[in-house]
C-alpha cells in the first residue's frame, strides 16, 4: 500500500502543479498543440487535408478544417487494420466507444498518451482533495464506481469498449483491493442484475468514494437502501465522504442524492473518449478548471455563429465569459478539430474555469426560441430550490397544436416527492424559463405559445424508456432537451 506520508508528499506537489498550471494555461495550449502537430504532421489524414505545412497556429487554422466522426469512419477502418500513421503517429491502444445519433458506434482513438493523460487527471482529482481535506487514507479508501463493462470486444486487430469499462481495466495495483465493483461483477448483464450483484458485494464494506453518472448512482444507492433497510447511504458506509459525478448536470439530481445517501462532499468531473477536459479542482469553488496540458488543443465557436453556420474558432486566450460555445477539440491521439457536440461556457478566465451547458444537438426551437440545455436545467433547479420536490429525472420537447397560440413546451417530470403546489411550481417555473430565454419569453408573452406544461412521469417511466432503446445504464444519459417527440410518445402511452 501506499503510505499515507507519501500520499502527502503527492498531494502536496500536485497542488503546486495545479496551482502553476493555472497560470501557465495559454502557453500550455501553445505547447501541446506544437506537440500535436510534430506527432501528426505526416499522417495520412493531415496529408489529405491540409493544403499546406502546418508550423503554428495561424497554420492550423487556414488548413485543418472542422470535423465530425463521419470524417473519420474511413481512417478508423484502416487503423483497425493495422496500417501506421493514419491519424497520429502514435497507434491506439483501444478505440474508446461511443454512439452517436447519426454516426451509429463511434470509435475514437485512445493512445497510451492520451490514456495516461486521463489516468493522471482522476489521480490528480483525488490528491487535490486530500490536500484540501487534510485526509491522506485514500490507499486503504473503499471506492465504488458505477460504470460500463470492462470487457472488450474488437474491431478488427483493435479492442474496443466503453472509455469507463477501459478505466475499469486499468486500476493502479495499490488500489485494487479496495477498488469496487470487481471485474466479475462490473461484467454481468443486464443492468438491473449488475446492480443487484453490486450491493451485495458493496453493502459490507468500508466505502469512503462514490463516482459515476447521477441517475446510475442514484439506481445502486435505492437498491443498496432497499437491501440494507437503512435510510441514508451514510448509515450503510459510515466512512462515506467523497461523490464525485460527471457526465450530466448535478443540480436537479441533488436533493434526491441527499436524501439517499447523507451529507459528503462532491466533485465534479467532466471525462470524455476524446479526451479529459476539466475537474472541480477546489471544493468551496463550482466550475471545471480546464485541463490545459493534458493532451487536448482546445477551440471554440459561439453557439450564437454556429446555429447561423459561422465557423468562426478563437483559442482560448479569445473566449469571452458567459457565452455559450461549442467546444472543438485537437488531440495528441489524432482528432483534428474535432466537434466533440458539447456546448460549455467560461465563468471565470483567470483561471480558466467553464461548465458544461449542453449537447449542441440537443436543443428545442420548433418555435425558434433556440433553447439549450443549461437554460432548463437552470430553471428547474432554482424552481425545486423555491418550491420544493425531488425529481428522478426529466425530459423536455414541443408540443404543436393547430390551434394558434396552444403550443407550448411539455416538460416530462418523474418526481422522487411532488412540490407544495404543482400549479405554482409550473406557473414559476415558466417564469425562470423567460428569464433565461429572451426569445422563449416573447413567444410567450406575444401569444404565439402558450405557458410550458407539466406531464408527470409515474415511477420507472424513463427507465423504460432507455431499456426499450437500448441504452438503460451503463454511462447511457437520457436526453434532457429534444426538438423531437419521440420521448414524449413513448411516456404518453403508459407512463403519464
Amino acid at each position: 500500500m501506499v503510505s499515507s506520508f507519501i500520499l502527502k508528499l503527492l498531494a502536496k506537489n500536485t497542488y503546486r502543479s495545479s496551482v502553476l498550471s493555472e497560470k501557465r494555461a495559454i502557453e500550455n495550449q501553445h505547447k501541446t498543440l506544437q506537440n500535436i502537430i510534430k506527432k501528426g504532421r505526416k499522417s495520412l489524414y493531415v496529408k489529405q487535408v491540409a493544403k499546406k505545412p502546418i508550423v503554428n497556429y495561424s497554420d492550423f487554422l487556414k488548413n485543418i478544417p472542422i470535423s465530425k466522426y463521419e470524417h473519420y469512419k474511413d481512417f478508423i477502418v484502416r487503423i483497425s487494420n493495422g496500417e501506421k500513421n493514419i491519424l497520429t503517429s502514435e497507434p491506439p491502444m483501444y478505440f474508446a466507444i461511443t454512439s452517436g445519433t447519426t454516426s451509429g458506434t463511434k470509435y475514437i482513438p485512445l493512445t497510451k498518451t492520451m490514456w495516461n493523460f486521463q489516468s493522471k487527471a482522476i489521480k490528480d482529482l483525488l490528491l487535490l482533495y486530500a490536500f484540501q481535506t487534510n485526509n491522506y487514507n485514500f490507499s486503504n479508501a473503499g471506492m465504488m464506481f458505477i460504470q460500463g463493462t470492462p470487457k472488450v470486444k474488437y474491431y478488427n486487430k483493435i479492442p474496443f469498449g466503453k472509455l469507463s469499462g477501459i478505466s475499469a481495466r486499468h486500476i493502479p495495483f495499490y488500489l485494487k483491493k479496495n477498488r469496487f465493483p470487481s471485474m466479475k461483477t462490473n461484467s454481468i448483464t443486464p443492468w438491473e442484475n449488475k446492480i443487484e450483484h453490486i450491493v451485495r458485494e458493496t453493502w459490507d464494506k468500508d466505502m469512503q468514494i462514490l463516482g459515476g453518472i447521477p441517475p446510475w448512482v442514484i439506481t445502486y444507492l435505492e437498491a443498496l437502501l432497499s437491501y440494507t433497510n437503512k435510510k441514508t447511504a451514510k448509515d450503510v458506509f459510515k466512512n462515506l465522504k467523497l461523490y464525485i459525478h460527471g457526465g450530466t448536470s448535478f443540480g436537479v439530481y441533488k436533493e434526491l442524492f441527499f436524501k439517499l445517501c447523507g451529507s459528503i462532499d462532491t466533485l465534479e468531473v467532466y471525462p470524455a473518449s476524446e479526451g479529459f477536459f476539466g475537474h472541480q479542482n477546489l471544493l468551496d469553488s463550482s466550475g471545471l478548471l480546464l485541463l490545459t496540458n493534458h493532451g487536448v488543443f482546445y477551440e471554440f465557436i459561439s453557439l450564437v455563429d454556429f446555429q447561423k453556420g459561422l465557423m468562426n474558432r478563437v483559442p482560448l486566450e479569445g473566449v469571452q465569459l458567459n457565452v455559450d460555445y461549442v467546444m472543438i477539440v485537437t488531440t495528441v491521439a489524432g482528432l483534428w478539430a474535432y466537434n466533440i457536440g458539447d456546448t460549455v461556457s467560461f465563468i471565470s478566465l483567470n483561471p480558466y474555469k467553464i461548465i458544461f451547458s449542453g449537447r449542441a444537438s440537443q436543443y428545442c426551437s420548433a418555435f425558434g426560441e433556440h433553447v439549450i440545455e443549461k437554460e432548463v436545467q437552470e430553471a428547474l433547479t432554482m424552481t425545486l430550490v423555491k418550491f420544493g420536490g425531488r425529481v428522478s429525472e426529466f425530459s423536455v420537447c414541443p408540443k404543436i397544436c393547430s390551434n394558434p397560440g396552444s403550443s407550448h413546451h411539455e416538460w416530462f417530470i418523474e418526481f422522487d416527492k411532488l412540490p407544495n403546489s404543482l400549479s405554482a411550481f409550473s406557473d414559476y417555473l415558466n417564469q425562470m424559463m423567460m428569464a433565461q430565454n429572451i426569445y422563449y419569453k416573447d413567444l410567450v408573452v406575444s401569444g404565439v405559445i402558450s405557458v410550458l406544461k407539466i406531464q408527470i412521469v409515474k415511477t420507472g417511466g424513463f427507465n423504460n424508456y432507455m431499456k426499450s432503446i437500448g441504452k438503460f445504464g451503463g454511462q447511457n444519459k437520457c436526453p434532457h432537451l429534444s426538438n423531437e417527440r419521440g420521448i414524449a410518445e413513448f411516456l404518453l402511452k403508459n407512463y403519464v
